[in-house]
Parts: C-alpha cells; sequence; structure tokens
C-alpha cells in the first residue's frame, strides 16, 4: 500500500492504565486498526502529562507513578479514519481524540 499526499492523522489520548477487557486499551486500538486495513498505528508513551482531572502523572523520581500518558497515532486516508472512529466510541471511557489534516511526503508498505 502506499499513501502519500492530504492524509488524516487520528491521535488518540489515553491513560496507560485505561483497560479494555483486562487489557490495555491502546493494545485494543492497535489490533482495532491493522484489523481494519489501516496503514498502520504507533504507540508513544508520555514521560508526564495531565488531563481533564488535573492530576500530573510523571516518570520523575519523587513523583513517580503509573497511569502515564499514551498517545495512539494512526494516519490514513480520511474516508477510512472517520470510518474508525465507532470503534474508538466504544473503547475509550476517558481520553481525548483528535483529528488533524497531515501530508504525507512519502510512505511505502510491504511489498505483498
Amino acid at each position: 500500500m502506499r499513501l502519500a499526499g492530504l492524509a488524516t492523522r487520528l491521535s488518540v489520548f489515553v491513560g496507560e492504565d485505561d483497560m479494555w477487557h483486562h487489557k490495555p486499551v491502546h493494545h485494543e486500538i492497535v489490533k482495532r486498526a491493522r484489523d481494519a486495513g489501516l496503514a498502520g498505528a504507533t504507540v508513544l508513551r508520555g514521560c508526564e502529562g495531565y488531563g481533564a482531572g488535573s492530576v500530573v502523572h510523571t516518570t520523575r523520581l519523587l513523583d513517580l507513578t503509573e497511569d502515564l500518558p499514551v498517545v495512539v497515532i494512526i494516519v490514513d486516508t480520511d474516508e477510512k479514519i472517520r470510518a474508525f472512529l465507532p470503534q474508538l466510541d466504544e473503547l475509550v471511557a476517558e481520553g481525548m481524540v483528535t483529528l488533524e489534516e497531515v501530508e504525507v511526503v512519502h510512505y511505502a508498505g510491504r511489498k505483498p
């Protein structure tokens, strides 16, 4: 698959400890993105952040905490990303989802 030109970036902000049927929710988002045929997904673990509750979660030694911020980033065509959004309605109880138009300069998928 090749993706170039205008696309949509989906960013899903959740907590590392957010669960879906006894598994981290970010794992389930990645699995469902793959099952939906989306171009790819990346999970980034934050070292510090806070959300709607204004509680700071950090990796600093004196304030060491669990439930660090995690963001799942998926880039694909706008049509495919928007078709995937209902999956997130089911999975994300607390968090934030953003959509941004991006320009993909180069993406080369595996050869079949």
